[in-house]
């Protein structure tokens, strides 16, 4: 049975606006009563400040398995143990999230809280998650966590909110999307251990539902405000995503590199192969848009379709074309780049034709993964992870893989059981049978800027987006992605830790 992904980011998510829009509108009014309460609370609970020390709070941060970012997090990780070692204090508990548990939904959060519950009620407050790349002034988050009873149930962090309703969060709150908050992981977030042992008793008396993950930080906020029964998310301004030479960062107990990584020079361009998913429909629509704004930056690129055109040109792999799903076509695409292109092209990313994206920036990314691994990297999302599902890298915002992984892959038994099943879905089901794990990249974007909170986006030197929906792709592309002056500086060296701090 086909999974209802496509009914959330596809045609039908028309339909889905309509049958959201009442229960936005109860849920609105909802939100604005209980983030007035929360208000009030929040002040009455931080008038005095609460002896806390630093063995207890617990860190886990947000790291993947794959072996760039395993170090990143480890570097974060002695970070935060010096910090803590030139304060004379006791060291505390740092956790990488990839180690804790090989469940596949381990980087979903909740399924980990009842380990938390049991491993750290008796002696912590504080659970406090971060990514690879957040920078954390240890004095002064003690300084800032101190404000907060921790004998109350808090949910901190730095708020975004959508602008406007949007797909990727299902149309929640359609009928005024800025009253719900939700935190930037970037810049840290945190959960008291009430709450945390809250969130433990109602996971074990009603599990997960095994549906998908689109955007976590948003669905972790709607898990904990539980229609009104939890607590929101309480703002809190030393939570930052501001740079470490911000004149800002002095206020701060957090902050965060915003910038492109690159780990020596960027992948040759003939060690990038890219490949256009089209069909004839959309040769004289989002073809030109292609040829106007990226395909310029691709030496090496070809366009699949279901019709073969030379103006183009086209080549047409033989496989009819669905209304959605293209699994047949993937997996033709990766058929012919293990078969027939060279040796030294390293990499293969797979993209839509309504796809923006920057090859240069990917190129400078590329840089810090090795394709003799099997990576396999984009926005992560994903299936039935509450049950056992699996993580796949979601097709619009580009699918990348290295020549290992496609190797791997056609090397097994793993095939569509459709030409029209979702090739994402199906990939991210065979990388889980063969033990890859995907590596997501937040710079990859299923949707339009307009879909993400404008704050959220500002830290971010964005690779792809996806969609001609109501905008003008051509204006979004020189926007956001065309290269430029700042690429050059945006791409930085990666290193092990400076002090910073």
């Amino acid at each position: 049975m086909r999974p209802l992904a496509r009914c959330l980011l596809g045609v039908p998510a028309v339909l889905a606006l309509l049958t959201c829009s009442l229960a936005s509108a109860v849920a609105a009014e909802d939100v604005k009563k209980d983030a007035k309460n929360s208000q009030n609370l929040g002040k009455s609970r931080t008038s005095s400040k609460n002896d806390l020390d630093l063995k207890e709070v617990v860190f886990v941060i947000q790291s993947q398995s794959n072996s760039f970012h395993a170090e990143k997090a480890k570097q974060l990780e002695q970070n935060i143990l010096k910090q803590a070692a030139d304060l004379t204090q006791e060291l505390p508990r740092v956790l990488l999230l990839h180690l804790l548990d090989k469940h596949e939904g381990a980087w979903t959060i909740l399924p980990l809280l009842p380990h938390f519950s049991t491993s750290f009620s008796r002696n912590s407050s504080w659970i406090f998650f971060c990514e690879e790349e957040t920078r954390i002034h240890i004095p002064k988050l003690l300084e800032t966590l101190r404000r907060y009873d921790p004998s109350k149930e808090w949910f901190l962090g730095k708020a975004l909110h959508d602008e406007q309703s949007t797909i990727i969060h299902h149309y929640a709150f359609a009928e005024d999307p800025t009253i719900f908050k939700f935190p930037d992981f970037a810049a840290g977030w945190a959960l008291s251990l009430p709450l945390i042992n809250k969130l433990t008793k109602r996971l074990k008396s009603e599990s997960l539902k095994s549906d998908f993950t689109i955007d976590l930080k948003h669905e972790i906020a709607l898990y904990i405000w539980d229609k009104g029964n939890g607590p929101h998310l309480t703002p809190v301004p030393e939570f930052c995503t501001d740079d470490v030479s911000s004149p800002k960062a002095t206020s701060c107990a957090t902050m965060f590199h915003a910038f492109l990584p690159l780990c020596g020079n960027p992948v040759k361009e003939m060690a990038v192969f890219v490949a256009v998913k089209t069909c004839k429909k959309f040769h004289d629509d989002r073809i030109p848009i292609v040829k106007q704004t990226w395909e310029d930056q691709a030496r090496l690129i070809e366009y699949y379709s279901d019709y073969a055109e030379s103006s183009i040109p086209t080549i047409d792999l033989g496989v009819p074309n669905t209304e959605r799903g293209h699994c047949g076509k993937t997996f033709a695409i990766l058929e012919r780049f293990l078969n027939h292109s060279s040796d030294t092209t390293t990499w293969l990313v797979i993209v839509d034709d309504d796809t923006l994206i920057s090859i240069s920036r990917l190129r400078n990314l590329l840089s810090c993964y090795d394709s003799s691994e099997p990576v396999f990297l984009g926005e992560r999302y994903g299936y039935g992870l509450g049950t056992g599902g699996y993580s796949y890298i979601t097709g619009g915002g580009g699918m990348v893989f290295s020549r290992e992984a496609v190797r791997r892959l056609l090397a097994s038994k793993c095939r569509c059981y459709s030409n029209d099943a979702p090739d994402d879905m199906v990939l991210g089901m065979c990388f889980s049978g063969l033990g890859i794990p995907v590596t997501h990249s937040p710079l990859f974007h299923q949707a339009r800027p307009v879909d993400y909170p404008e704050d959220y986006l500002s830290h971010q030197v964005p690779i792809s987006f996806h969609k001609h929906w109501n905008i003008d792709p051509i204006k979004v592309y020189f926007t956001w992605l065309a290269p430029n002056g700042k690429d050059a500086s945006s791409g930085r060296k990666q290193a092990h830790f400076k002090e910073e701090l």
